[in-house]
């Protein structure tokens, strides 16, 4: 007996219901990427791994899809290597790409690669797939969909304030109450530096990273156990605490870090995009938290997350400034900042709190009911006529009996059927039944179209 077909766990097949709702999802953000002025491109799947190796931390490197060479990928491995199973060194022999691991550093090395095509600054978004090689859970996949926005040739803070007024469009059409978290990296460099370990800033981030997930005492116990002392962790519980209003949290930031000049850049930087922000009238709540870390390595200054209220889900979208990160491809100098939104996570939070208009869902406005040769071939002239209306019809193919077209039409939710039969082809009307009431009327094309589009 042949083996039951099966997916990688962590991977999913979509129906077209399901599809129907993530394309709503897709055309949402694209409209608004598109309403604020960014310009979209494509990358590929794949990337050499010199291209994403060490870009996204430690950890991050851990997480990446690597490809075997074709061919004889064991030619040139070395035999010592193989005999002591060294898999980390290994790889760079018999793995030379990888599948993109975000859109970003994709991002970053088509920046450069295409430095004299672009007119900066220069205003990007890309919606495609990206793989980790996570531990799959809700929430959390090993193949989904990212849609990112991202300008790159400018200093601004005017930025950050547009992509957190994009955040709050986004999400304001599609009604999720959202709360947008915001933090900056240089003021998580400035607690490092007031609690005496400014070279453990990349194992502070790591660790505050997790504070939703793990809550603080066990932050605290990862932190002790990467070297810092029990005085280090009571200077820094106060800073990942910290409650009040954002003009409260600033001013105690402010006071906290008044001996780290760039703790407090980063307090300035937090207040200008909040500054811009509120006047704004945003359909969503901007929120300080110092506990946010947005644990890759590339982030220099603004980040920003963004939790649903409501339903338990990590953040679906986030994102942040990185001064630095064109610099490893050998273009220095280049500022960018920008967001992601998380699709996958995005859908669930909509199919829990079933948030979907009730169009979205429909693809085939109205079927035709096939009673034989000359009532199809009516039909088809008229389904010409609607089609070119912009109403999705269609003729149900076989001339089977009225209950299994009708079931058919159920079963799609279509909700208008359409009727020619004897005496319709005698006087060129068509009976139309709204499947939702079951309620029919006698119409001629103009007619019908008419009450379509109404």
């Amino acid at each position: 007996m042949a083996q039951k077909p099966s997916i990688p766990k962590g991977t999913r097949d979509f129906s077209p219901v399901e599809m129907a709702k993530r394309n709503y999802i897709f055309d949402t953000i694209k409209e608004v990427f598109r309403l604020y002025g960014y310009q979209q491109i494509e990358t590929p799947s794949l990337e050499n791994l010199s291209t994403l190796m060490g870009k996204y931390g430690e950890e991050g490197d851990k997480l990446l899809f690597k490809i075997l060479n074709s061919g004889d990928y064991l030619k040139d491995a070395p035999e010592q290597l193989l005999a002591e199973k060294d898999s980390l060194h290994l790889t760079n022999k018999i793995s030379e790409k990888g599948l993109r691991y975000d859109l970003t550093v994709p991002f970053a090395r088509y920046v450069v690669m295409h430095r004299n095509d672009l007119a900066l600054p220069f205003k990007r978004f890309q919606m495609q797939p990206v793989w980790r090689a996570d531990r799959p859970q809700r929430g959390r996949y090993r193949e989904f969909y990212q849609c990112d926005a991202d300008v790159v040739g400018s200093d601004s803070l005017l930025s950050e304030v547009e992509l957190v007024a994009m955040e709050a469009e986004v999400f304001g059409r599609l009604g999720i109450d959202v709360v947008v978290k915001i933090n900056n990296r240089k003021v998580l460099t400035g607690i490092a530096q007031i609690i005496g370990a400014p070279d453990k800033i990349v194992d502070i981030t790591v660790a505050i990273d997790k504070m939703d997930k793990i809550g603080l005492d066990n932050v605290n116990a990862e932190l002790r156990e990467k070297g810092l002392d029990d005085k280090a962790l009571n200077t820094l519980r106060p800073l990942l605490t910290l409650a009040g209003t954002n003009e409260e949290k600033l001013a105690t930031l402010d006071t906290l870090l008044a001996t780290s000049d760039e703790g407090r850049k980063g307090v300035e930087e937090l207040r200008f995009v909040l500054d811009h922000v509120a006047p704004l009238g945003l359909k969503a709540t901007v929120e300080v938290d110092v506990s946010l870390a947005r644990g890759l390595n590339y982030y220099t200054g603004t980040i920003l997350e963004v939790k649903a209220q409501g339903v338990e889900m990590g953040s679906i979208s986030g994102g942040g400034r990185y001064d630095n990160l064109t610099g490893v491809f050998g273009m220095h100098g280049l500022s960018g900042v920008g967001i992601s939104f998380g699709a996958d996570r995005i859908q669930d939070v909509l199919n829990t709190l079933d948030l979907y208009p009730p169009h979205t869902l429909e693809t085939t406005r109205l079927i035709f009911m096939n009673f034989g040769d000359r009532e199809a071939a009516a039909s088809l002239q008229h389904i010409q006529a609607l089609r070119q209306a912009g109403i999705a019809c269609e003729l149900y193919p076989d001339a089977a009996k009225m209950k299994k077209q009708m079931a058919w039409a159920n079963a799609r939710a279509v909700p208008f059927v359409a009727m020619v039969g004897e005496s319709e082809l005698a006087d060129g009307t068509i009976t139309l039944k709204d499947m939702a009431t079951g309620e029919q009327q006698s119409l001629t094309r103009d007619e019908l179209i008419a009450r379509l589009n109404s």
